[in-house]
């Protein structure tokens, strides 16, 4: 069973998390303050800690600072600070993802799915890595979209694979050209934003047909978070 850290002093929204992630058979413990966040840490292991950054004994950022020390545990960010520098601040600092209050439980639940999706060891080899009706071959280095065959240049499959990688996990443009261009290149996000856009041509711009044999755009998976990074994950159901 999956063990999870929820370090948050809002006691009905640690209930409700908490009762949303039991339903789904993983162990939730709270912790209503850093420091008995940093005691749970030091006596258990945890598949995911969830942190509020505004508590009563402290800054989550500083803690998440001081937790990247000594763990790679991943970590989503609960925040009522709907500021681009504190978001983007959380992933520099090495936040897998963030969510800002208020918010559906239903939406946090998805994103600790695709974290501890991303995190969980491989049981099989698959050489396939799949985001919706996407699909890059490790082996081979095939791509494909809905059975469409996409031609890549070295570096657009370099990027492309570091989003799938990091399925649902928003990624800073400092984070991408680092994994990408090792800053070799030099270090200018505007090549971040172009080959952005020449994934999405690629990725998002496939033409299908639906069963009534009418064509149309495949669902865009390739989302900016303005002022933040990129993110890919499969389209969300309409209700």
């Amino acid at each position: 069973m999956e063990r999870i850290l929820l370090i948050e002093d809002d006691q009905a929204l640690g209930r409700g998390i908490a009762l949303a992630l039991a339903g789904e058979g993983r162990e939730i413990r709270v912790a209503a303050t850093l420091a008995q966040g940093r005691a749970a840490l030091g006596e258990e292991e945890y598949a995911l800690v969830l942190l509020d950054l505004n508590l009563p004994d402290g800054n989550g950022l500083d803690f998440l600072t001081a937790l990247r020390r000594t763990s790679g545990v991943p970590v989503l960010i609960l925040t009522a600070n709907d500021l681009e520098s504190d978001q983007v601040a959380g992933l520099e600092l090495g936040a897998d993802d963030y969510v800002t209050k208020p918010f559906s439980l239903e939406e946090v639940v998805s994103r600790i799915r695709a974290i501890l999706r991303r995190t969980r060891e491989q049981v099989e080899d698959d050489p396939i890595i799949r985001v919706g009706d996407l699909e890059i071959n490790e082996d081979s280095h095939d791509v494909s979209r809905a059975g469409h065959a996409i031609d890549l240049s070295p570096t657009e499959y370099k990027l492309l694979r570091y989003l799938m990688d990091n399925e649902g996990r928003v990624l800073s443009k400092a984070q991408i050209l680092d994994h990408v261009w090792q800053y070799d290149w030099g270090g200018d996000a505007a090549i971040v934003e172009s080959y952005i856009s020449y994934l999405r041509k690629k990725v998002d711009g496939i033409m299908v047909t639906d069963d009534n044999g009418e064509q149309h755009k495949v669902t865009p998976l390739i989302e900016t978070k303005r002022g933040i990074g990129y993110m890919i994950r499969e389209p969300r159901v309409s209700a």
